[in-house]
């Protein structure tokens, strides 16, 4: 099916990647001279690699979805920080991806970028970082407020200490996506946006206790302690800002529901090598993500390449 081709997802293992300066400045290069100052702001060298993954996933990605030269991307983001593609190239696309959307995240080790066809999606990575000036309990405490009467039992009755991080995080993490694919940001009352689910799986949201029937919600485990959240809902959710980048926010039934029912792809772990224009497309890893278990896999017949992760 030609929409499933618009279904990306990429991610990148940063720890993997140390550039000396001429190496950074290199990949930096194929950015537009609009983005270099989104990098450097940062001061910290960890900071820097995390932004620059994070563009360049955005230019390479369209690349490859929809055949424009990187020197012809124009990614423009709205107010709240949602990125979105700009005007001027999209009115041939609209028949084959009526809604072209895509959404970034990154935290810790990795960079991850989603994109879809129709629904508007979001993504976030959390790290499950341990505290260590407080217990888990007085860190995870300060965060009660974010989370419903039924989450925030869940969490505190998870089991021993590390359970409850783990629950914590993973709640969090699915919020996060639902929030940014609406592409609200900070402010949004996290209170009112309640997940149900069945050992992290059939996951729905309710939201002031409506359930939401046109979203659907995937989490799954990165690996090295890292989860990842995919939300992928109707358009007419989205913030005002946000809906008018969008090029449609009413399909009829049919028509969406082919959409929120497109298979979720397997994440594809990339090295920043392969996101340049200049680089070899070909050797990239799949990482078949287990729908039962929710654990990301390798698969061993990889190409040896691969010997050598604000969105």
């Amino acid at each position: 099916m030609e929409l499933e081709k618009a279904v990306q997802r990429w991610v990148v293992d940063i720890s993997q990647w140390n550039p000396s300066p001429h190496e950074f400045s290199y990949s930096m290069s194929f950015l537009p001279q609009h983005e270099h100052s989104s990098i450097t702001r940062y001061v910290k060298s960890e900071d820097r690699k995390r932004a620059i993954v994070s563009r360049l996933l955005q230019y390479a990605l369209v690349n490859q979805v929809l055949g424009i030269p990187f020197h012809e991307i124009l990614i423009n983001r709205t107010v709240e920080g949602k990125p979105y593609l700009g005007e001027g190239y999209t009115m041939a696309l609209e028949s084959e991806f009526p809604n072209f959307n895509f959404n970034t995240s990154h935290h810790g080790d990795y960079v991850a970028i989603a994109s879809e066809p129709i629904c508007i999606v979001g993504l976030d990575i959390v790290t499950h970082s341990v505290p260590v000036k407080e217990t888990i309990p007085e860190f995870i405490q300060n965060f009660s407020s974010y989370f419903t009467r039924m989450e925030w039992d869940n969490i505190v009755n998870a089991g021993n200490h590390d359970n409850m991080l783990s629950e914590f995080y993973r709640y969090w993490c699915v919020k996060e996506a639902f929030v940014k694919a609406i592409g609200n940001g900070v402010g949004y009352r996290l209170d009112a946006v309640e997940f149900h689910h069945t050992r992290w799986t059939d996951i729905f949201v309710k939201v002031d206790g409506q359930e939401l029937k046109e979203w659907r919600f995937w989490l799954y485990e990165l690996g090295k302690g890292h989860t990842v959240s995919i939300a992928r809902g109707h358009p007419r959710f989205a913030t005002e800002t946000y809906k008018r980048t969008l090029k449609r926010t009413e399909f009829d039934d049919d028509e969406y529901h082919l959409g929120l029912h497109l298979p979720d792809g397997s994440f594809v772990l990339r090295t920043v090598e392969q996101l340049i224009p200049a680089a070899c497309k070909t050797g990239e890893i799949p990482i078949h993500v287990g729908k039962e278990h929710g654990i990301c896999q390798t698969e061993e017949k990889l190409a040896p390449t691969f010997l050598s992760e604000t969105d």
